[in-house]
């Protein structure tokens, strides 16, 4: 150890070396963020993409159908002797749009405040009478779509023809007068017409706002002779309000009773599902459904955020150790085996601090994506009762709270908080003034990255703040702070400080990513006195203890203590790799440390006494959840490379292993000894559940295996790839060998979901573009006529599409909202997890719109998986990029009213 004073000796070229070494390391630490980003932007230019092949694809069929509805209205006006005269004169024809432009613009207008519209006022507007829906298979009655525009040379005139007009329809009559009213359809044509129970339809997006035509069909009034006017006003307020929806959002289902299928449209696509026969006289999609029979509690969490959060770990008086995970603060008692949890938060928190009462909880949390309830706010709340006391700065902070701290000197008073928006305001807090706080001053901190801020415990109006290329000293006075920047003078001046704390007497530690530690005495902002090389690399943090003794973490995985004059007592912990560098140090019971780590962990030891895992959790993405088929067990994998089995009851770690590839879906055998890994290369593993040890590994394709699943009767293994296929192998040998026998080719996009049929004899498959298709796995091939399959028994029920999930979808779902479900074993439940970190319970089967559930917040990215443990006493859901595990348990609903249709636990 080599200690400098004021005049330090310039540095050797050794030492440059190992700075610019950790400048890069910090710099792509830095970057991580930014990479993230852009991933992000990857993932709407290929949502765009597949949007883009979809409307290609219904401009397609659109045109198709349209040429048919002309041939068809040519043999109508050929059959009823009108003559069709095509517009010669441009200027009559530009003169009729406009006309039938005017005359939406009004009936809509007029419909929407509520007045009601003169018949013969709408009956003026151009109209094109659909004789078909759009990507079905047969023609819909009571459909609508916007009238196309007509060249000069195919514009035709019908003249109405008595014979299809019954006398009580003149208002039709008149209707048809228009040089582009649709001719009435032809007879031959009459007995495919279906029956639908709404009358929706595709909406083709246009520059004119278009309104459905009023007045009935031929074949309309037909069928409803009695229906007069009421029906015609229902039909334009039903037809209407799905003018209001998206076009590429979920719309409402369409049932036809005549052949029991009901349609549900994802993105304009339509989706045919068949209802099963014993519902086919009684289903109605829009029925009211009672809530689900079972509710869900957190209990526990696991997983840790340190691999980019700082000094987020504290232990409590109560004994309890509080750190934060996704949107949830957990309190976990090690001793007890309890944890307690604060799900006030919406979306990802990033920092956390304790006030000096020890009792109070200030959190701060990024914006999330509902811009009105995930905005960036700071919440302070009771550690005790876990009652929100406080919400500030809900429309001051930007983007993310970046780091938070309480003043000590008075008290507690003062609260100060750094945002991540690009002039990385501070802000000044009374925090108690009334619920949403008081901001006393704001001011730009800096232009680079803030990592820290703290109160001086002395000085009650010091605050210190450092980051990329500053550490920087602040004096709080009158309403105004005065900055002063540190100065190195002619000291190796970091690219990071990356950690300070600030002993009893005033003086300022720092630590940077050098690995140098610099005390900044009381009241000035130049250097005291410097050790250099404290760490071999940057030091993530700093801990002055109330005995005085200073303890440091960097990133070479060591904890070093030092005394009050910065010299080494000779005591030193290292931390194993696989638990990663210490990323924030604090005090326990006792001589106990209490250390995060920036591999997810949370550890407890002494300097005597080795450290120990009382937490881990996976690093990077997770996808893979697979729920032992007979013990209170689950496994996890995701693109860390790592698989854990852990334990329920016990709440821990069973194993662990490192495969080597990123991982996208895991599935134990029926037996439970084997399980079967899926990477992102499409290469799996099989491998023993007990003793880990890899029996094979299989390659298909070169693509993720998104899904694996196991047959009912333990025969057959499917593998659902992102390649597009389907790969069938047949079990043997105890489940240890694996022989394929064929491949189901026939989705136009990845497959997504998998299930078997309760015989074991069929599959039925999810897609990226939304197709339901069934499999004969025997033969490897497709069943066309996919209403045989309506009474097929299911052994579960995790496709998102298909007709016992049909109520899980939400007004407006565009088709990938909805990730994940699974069907209790024994229950007549449903769990699903979609994109907005919800978890949320169903009854099964969901076959109803608008179906009541109970909804569950926790995590803060994607719930890419959700499965019941095997006698559904719980539920484990996994988050994507919280990188969070959590699980529920699983309890009856009876208490809940079923008069209302949705609610919320938070």
């Amino acid at each position: 150890m080599r200690i400098a004073g004021e005049n330090g000796a310039p540095l050797s070229p050794g030492s440059s070396a190992a700075s610019n070494s950790s400048a890069d390391e910090m710099i792509e630490n830095e970057n991580h963020s930014l990479r993230d980003r852009v991933a992000d932007l990857e993932k709407k230019v290929h949502e765009q993409t597949d949007e883009i092949m979809c409307l290609r694809s219904t401009l397609a069929d659109v045109l198709r159908r349209l040429n048919t509805v002309e041939g068809a209205s040519r043999v109508s006006v050929s059959q009823s002797g009108g003559r069709a005269t095509p517009l010669k004169d441009g200027l009559r024809q530009r003169h009729h749009n406009s006309e039938a432009r005017d005359v939406s613009k009004r009936a809509s207008s007029s419909f929407v405040s509520g007045r009601s519209t003169s018949v013969s006022h709408i009956r003026r507007g151009a109209h094109y009478q659909s004789t078909s829906s759009l990507y079905s298979d047969g023609h819909s009655s009571s459909s609508v779509s916007p009238a196309p525009s007509p060249s000069p040379t195919h514009a035709q005139t019908h003249a109405p023809s008595p014979t299809h007009a019954p006398s009580t329809s003149v208002q039709h009559a008149r209707h048809t007068s228009s040089p582009f009213a649709s001719p009435a359809r032809p007879a031959q044509l009459g007995a495919l017409n279906k029956r639908w129970a709404s009358t929706s339809d595709f909406t083709t997006p246009s520059r004119v706002a278009h309104v459905p035509c009023l007045t009935p069909t031929n074949s309309q009034l037909a069928r409803r002779p009695n229906s007069g006017s009421l029906h015609n006003l229902t039909s334009l307020r039903t037809a209407t309000s799905h003018l209001n929806l998206s076009r590429h959002g979920a719309r409402e289902a369409q049932y036809n009773p005549e052949e029991g299928v009901v349609k549900l449209y994802l993105r304009g696509r339509p989706l045919n599902l068949y209802v099963p026969s014993a519902l086919r006289d009684s289903y109605n999609p829009t029925t009211s459904t009672p809530h689900p029979p079972a509710k869900l509690k957190l209990e526990w969490v696991y997983g840790y955020r340190g691999r980019d959060c700082r000094n987020n770990v504290y232990q409590l008086p109560t004994g309890e150790i509080v750190y934060f995970v996704a949107a949830v603060v957990v309190l976990y008692n090690v001793e007890d085996q309890m944890q307690r949890h604060y799900l006030g938060h919406t979306d990802d928190i990033k920092c956390l601090a304790v006030h000096p009462n020890k009792l109070l909880i200030a959190t701060g949390q990024t914006a999330g994506h509902d811009r009105r309830d995930a905005r960036p706010h700071i919440r302070i709340w009771d550690s005790v009762s876990l009652n929100t006391l406080h919400i500030i700065g809900i429309s001051d902070i930007e983007r993310s709270v970046a780091c938070l701290a309480f003043s000590k000197a008075d008290g507690g008073s003062l609260l100060v908080a750094v945002d991540e928006a690009p002039d990385h305001n501070m802000s000044v807090w009374d925090w108690s003034r009334g619920e949403r706080g008081y901001k006393l001053l704001e001011t730009k901190c800096s232009a680079d990255q803030v990592l820290a801020v703290d109160f001086s415990p002395v000085d009650r109006s010091t605050i210190i703040t450092c980051g990329k290329n500053h550490i920087s000293f602040w004096n709080y006075e009158s309403g105004m702070l005065a900055k002063r920047m540190g100065i190195f003078e002619n000291r190796e001046r970091p690219k990071y400080v990356t950690s300070i704390s600030i002993t009893d007497a005033g003086n300022v530690i720092s630590g940077d990513s050098n690995g140098n530690l610099l005390i900044w005495q009381r009241g000035g902002n130049t250097v005291y006195k410097m050790v250099r090389a404290a760490h071999d690399g940057p030091v993530f943090s700093i801990l002055v203890q109330k005995d005085g003794t200073i303890i440091t973490g960097g990133k070479d995985g060591k904890i070093v203590e030092w005394d009050r004059d910065l010299e080494r007592t000779g005591n030193v912990i290292e931390i194993p790799e696989q638990y990663g560098s210490p990323r924030v140090v604090t005090s326990g019971r006792g001589t106990q440390l209490v250390v995060g780590t920036t591999r997810n962990c949370v550890l407890e030891g002494t300097f005597t006494f080795p450290m120990r895992p009382v937490m881990q959790g996976h690093t990077e993405e997770l996808w893979a959840l697979a729920p032992h088929p007979s013990h209170h067990q689950f496994l996890t994998a995701g693109y860390d490379r790592c698989c854990y089995l852990w334990d329920t009851m016990a709440h821990t770690i069973v194993w662990s292993k490192d495969i080597g590839e990123h991982a996208q879906s895991a599935v134990f055998s029926s037996n439970g000894e084997i399980v079967i890994v899926g990477t992102t290369s499409g290469r799996w593993f099989v491998m023993d559940a007990e003793t880990r040890e890899m029996y094979s590994q299989h390659q298909d394709g070169n693509e993720p295996i998104q899904v694996l699943k196991i047959s009912p009767n333990g025969q057959y293994l499917a593998v659902g790839s992102r390649d597009n296929n389907i790969y069938i192998y047949q079990i043997s040998e105890d489940c240890r060998k694996y022989t394929r026998i064929g491949r189901c080719q026939g989705h136009a996009s990845f497959v997504t979901h998998l299930d078997w049929s309760a015989d074991s004899q069929f599959l039925q498959s999810n897609s990226g573009d939304y197709e339901l298709l069934f499999w004969n796995a025997g033969l490897c091939r497709q069943i066309v006529q996919t209403s045989q399959m309506r009474d097929v028994e299911w052994a579960s029920n995790t496709c998102t599409l298909t007709f016992a999930t049909l109520g899980i979808w939400p007004e407006g779902a565009d088709g990938t909202d909805v990730n994940t479900c699974a069907k209790a074993n024994d229950r007549a439940v449903l769990a699903t997890g979609d994109d907005f970190g919800k978890v949320k319970m169903f009854s099964s089967p969901a076959c109803h719109q608008k179906a009541r559930y109970l909804e569950y917040g926790g995590h803060s990215s994607h719930v890419t998986a959700v499965g019941f443990i095997h006698d559904d006493s719980r539920l484990i859901s996994t988050g994507g990029r919280d990188t969070a595990i959590m699980q529920w348990v699983v309890s009856s609903n009876s208490s809940l009213s079923s008069s209302s249709s949705s609610s919320s636990q938070r």
